[in-house]
């Protein structure tokens, strides 16, 4: 395992540590102290877990490598929750505030990637950590490490949990946990993302829908009684024709995108049936919603066009993020205290290898921290089930560079950064940046009370519901 010991940082414990213009606190320099303990262990971890590279609800083998290191670490750990085998949560300490903090370790189809800055497959077709999960879980459970180990010493008094969340990319596991109340107790909630750059993030995500639509209709020859089918292919057709006019109608905000899953089977086959996935997104849920009526509208309108039966299965759906400022400001100031990350010549010349892959500038790895952005009505970007725990608990979000400016992302660049020195820097960068902010966190109940209020200001008068379908999770739904 090569760790980049420019990256690792001797601290004084028995006093305050000066980083930069400010000062660590004691709590803080341990909990720095601490997760450079773990560094070594957190970073092989993340490589474990990029090597698995298990897909949504698959992720059996990377679940239990972090559970079982943080029921090692002397967490309780409870697995297999919200009827979901790969779902679990670490929990340590009693009493006031309960802090939270999510992982992630669902990889991606199709995306397997050596650690070099070209496209090249380890093995062609498998699947490949392209959205950095491998790092969010690893980072994640380093920085739970360091409040539990503050907690056991008496330095701080509450709870600390750790939400391993599966399927991120495809059915949104946290939706299920968040309708089994896994948050109700929470105080404050802290999550991160691997990033091109690094800043607490006060930006909002996309609101999505995913569904799915089947035709029916009756198989017959294609050429010598084409007359007694009733082809499903043809209502497809007439559906996607139709979503693809829509696009003309809908507020620039508005994203539609689909995926033909089975189109029919053989060319001399007028086909039974197709099958199709879509999702719709918008920057707010109350404008993502019609959109999503009139899409289903335009099924039973391609079904009377082709003369077949139609059918549309809610899959699930999520929330965009809720900011909370009042909690960005505190992870901007700990981002501060932290300084920027420093890289080496070698990582150097390999993010810039890979921004020449992609056609990207060649300038290297982004190691500023950002300002504290102005939150957007309506940004940009995709959606993601934070969104979903961020309308039941106030949410603190933040990302870290684990990749080169520019990189395309759920792309084989972002695996193979994730597997080498620039993700480990990444990951554990993050796990100091929250164990921080959970530090003032825990040590004033001003700043907590502070992030729970603006959290209830956004949240308003709307109340959340779940977008899922009544049952268990789709875990046996596979290629659906």
């Amino acid at each position: 395992m090569n760790v980049n010991k420019n990256f690792l940082f001797i601290f004084c414990i028995a006093s305050s540590v000066t980083f930069g213009q400010q000062t660590l606190t004691k709590s803080k320099s341990l909990v720095i102290a601490t997760i450079e303990k773990h560094q070594s262990n957190l970073i092989k971890i993340s490589d474990d877990i990029w090597s698995l590279a298990e897909t949504a609800f698959e992720e059996h083998k990377s679940s239990k490598i972090l559970a079982d290191y943080a029921e090692n670490q002397g967490f309780t750990v409870e697995r297999g929750v919200a009827g979901m085998p790969t779902a679990f949560v670490a929990s340590y300490g009693s009493g006031k505030p309960v802090i939270s903090v999510l992982g992630e370790f669902d990889a991606l189809p199709g995306l397997s990637q050596k650690t070099e800055p070209i496209k090249n497959p380890l093995m062609k077709g498998a699947a490949g950590h392209g959205c950095g999960h491998n790092m969010f879980g690893a980072g994640s459970l380093g920085a739970a490490i360091g409040i539990k180990e503050l907690i056991e010493s008496g330095q701080i008094q509450g709870t600390i949990k750790f939400f391993g969340t599966p399927s991120e990319e495809k059915y949104f596991g946290k939706i299920w946990m968040v309708r089994a109340g896994l948050w109700d107790d929470v105080d404050v909630n802290i999550s991160w993302h691997p990033s091109a750059s690094t800043e607490a993030d006060v930006q909002s995500s996309l609101a999505l829908i995913d569904f799915k639509i089947e035709f029916f209709g009756q198989a017959a020859h294609a050429s010598l009684d084409p007359w007694n089918g009733r082809s499903a292919s043809d209502a497809l057709e007439l559906y996607t024709t139709g979503i693809n006019y829509y696009r003309e109608h809908v507020k620039p905000t508005v994203r539609m995108h689909y995926h033909i899953q089975d189109g029919g089977q053989v060319v001399n086959v007028v086909p039974d049936y197709s099958r199709l996935w879509m999702r719709v997104r918008d920057t707010k849920r109350a404008g993502m919603v019609p959109v999503y009526e009139q899409a289903k509208k335009m099924a039973q309108g391609a079904a009377i066009l082709a003369n077949v039966d139609y059918k549309v299965s809610l899959i699930s759906g999520i929330y965009e993020v809720l900011v909370n400022r009042e909690g960005g400001k505190i992870m901007q100031s700990n981002l501060e205290l932290l300084g920027p990350m420093e890289y080496s010549q070698e990582e150097i010349n390999f993010g810039k290898g890979i921004q020449k892959a992609t056609g990207k500038p060649q300038i290297g790895m982004d190691s500023n921290i950002n300002p504290l952005k102005i939150t957007l009505e309506h940004p940009g970007g995709g959606s993601t089930d934070v969104g979903d725990v961020s309308w039941n608990v106030a949410n603190i979000n933040l990302g870290v560079t684990t990749a080169p400016a520019g990189t395309p992302w759920h792309s084989w660049a972002v695996v193979a950064c994730g597997g080498m020195s620039i993700g480990h820097k990444g990951l554990i960068y993050a796990s100091k940046a929250m164990a921080m902010t959970m530090v003032d966190l825990f040590e004033s109940p001003s700043l907590v009370e502070k992030v729970k209020a603006e959290f209830i200001q956004r949240k308003g008068e709307e109340s959340y519901e779940a977008m899922i379908p009544q049952g268990p999770p789709p875990i046996n739904n596979k290629g659906q």
